[in-house]
C-alpha cells in the first residue's frame, strides 16, 4: 500500500477557480485530429500565465494535481466515445514528491470517468529547470509504466535536451515554436530541426511540431517527415470546448466539435 507522500500532507489549498481551453493535435498521415492539449485558463478566459502566477511554491502539488483531474473530467465529457483521441496533460516534475503516491488522484479520476488511461499523454515543459534529472526519470518510467504517452514539450529551447534523452527516450517530443516560427525562410532553423528529426527517428520517438501559425511553415515541416501538428494555423484553444480544426491544404480533416454543458 502506497503511503500519503509529503505532498498530501502539506501545502495551501487553492485559493481560485480554473478550468482547461482544448487545442487539437493534427495527425497529417492520418488527415485527422489526433488529441487535444488541455491548456490551463481562468474562469473568465484568463490565460496561462496569469493563472500560473496565482500558484505560490507550496500550491505546486494541489495545483498539479487538481489540473490532471479537471482535464480529464472536461476531456471526458467533451471527447466524442471510442475514437482514440489522446488527452495531452502538462505536468509539473517538480511537483511530483513520489510518482505512484502522486498518479492515485489521476487514475481514480480516470476510473471515474470511463477514461482510458492508454489515451492519456503527459508532457512536461523543458523550460521547467530539473532540480533532479534522477528523479524525473523515475516520474516517467513510471508513467510509461502505467501506460501513459510520455512527452516532452517545448524541445530544443530548455533545460534538458539531448542529454535526457541519451538516459530516457520519451515517446514524443514538441519541437519548441522558437525553432518553427519563420522556419521556412531561415536555413538554420530548417537543418535544425531536421536534424532533431532525424535523431527522433532512429531513437524510435514521434516528432509533433507546435506553434505552427502560417501554411508556409506548416509545409517546410510537412517536407521534414514531421507528421504531427499543432498550432493557430489549424486551431486556437477553445475554452471548455472543442474547436473545429481548419482544414490543411491537401487534407480532409476530420473535427470534433462539442461543448462542456
Amino acid at each position: 500500500m502506497v503511503m500519503d507522500c509529503e505532498g498530501c500532507r502539506s501545502g495551501k489549498p487553492l485559493d481560485f477557480e480554473f478550468s482547461m481551453a482544448f487545442q487539437p493535435i493534427f495527425d497529417l498521415s492520418a488527415s485527422r485530429v489526433w488529441g487535444y492539449e488541455a491548456l490551463i485558463r481562468g474562469l473568465n478566459g484568463e490565460g496561462a500565465y496569469a493563472m500560473l502566477s496565482k500558484v505560490s511554491t507550496d500550491q505546486k502539488y494541489r495545483f498539479d494535481q487538481a489540473c490532471r483531474v479537471k482535464a480529464i473530467e472536461l476531456a471526458s465529457r467533451l471527447f466524442p466515445r471510442d475514437n482514440g483521441l489522446q488527452l495531452s496533460i502538462n505536468f509539473m516534475p517538480n511537483a511530483v514528491y513520489e510518482p505512484a503516491a502522486c498518479l492515485r488522484a489521476t487514475l481514480a479520476a480516470a476510473r471515474r470517468h470511463a477514461f482510458p488511461l492508454e489515451d492519456i499523454m503527459f508532457e512536461f515543459t523543458e523550460n521547467e529547470e530539473i532540480i533532479d534529472t534522477g528523479h524525473l526519470l523515475t516520474i516517467l518510467a513510471e508513467y510509461r509504466r502505467q501506460g501513459f504517452i510520455t512527452a516532452i514539450d517545448d524541445f530544443g529551447a530548455g533545460f534538458a535536451g539531448l542529454g535526457l534523452l541519451a538516459d530516457f527516450q520519451p515517446d514524443l517530443i514538441k519541437i519548441d515554436m522558437k525553432l518553427i516560427r519563420g522556419i521556412d525562410s531561415s536555413r538554420p532553423r530548417q537543418v535544425i530541426v531536421a536534424a532533431m528529426t532525424a535523431v527522433a527517428r532512429e531513437l524510435g520517438i514521434t516528432v509533433l511540431a507546435e506553434g505552427i501559425e502560417t501554411e508556409a511553415e506548416f509545409t517546410v515541416l510537412k517536407a521534414a517527415g514531421i507528421n504531427l501538428f499543432q498550432g493557430y494555423y489549424f486551431a486556437k484553444p477553445a475554452f471548455e470546448a472543442l474547436p473545429q480544426v481548419a482544414v490543411a491544404p491537401q487534407t480532409v480533416v476530420v473535427t470534433h466539435e462539442a461543448h462542456y454543458a
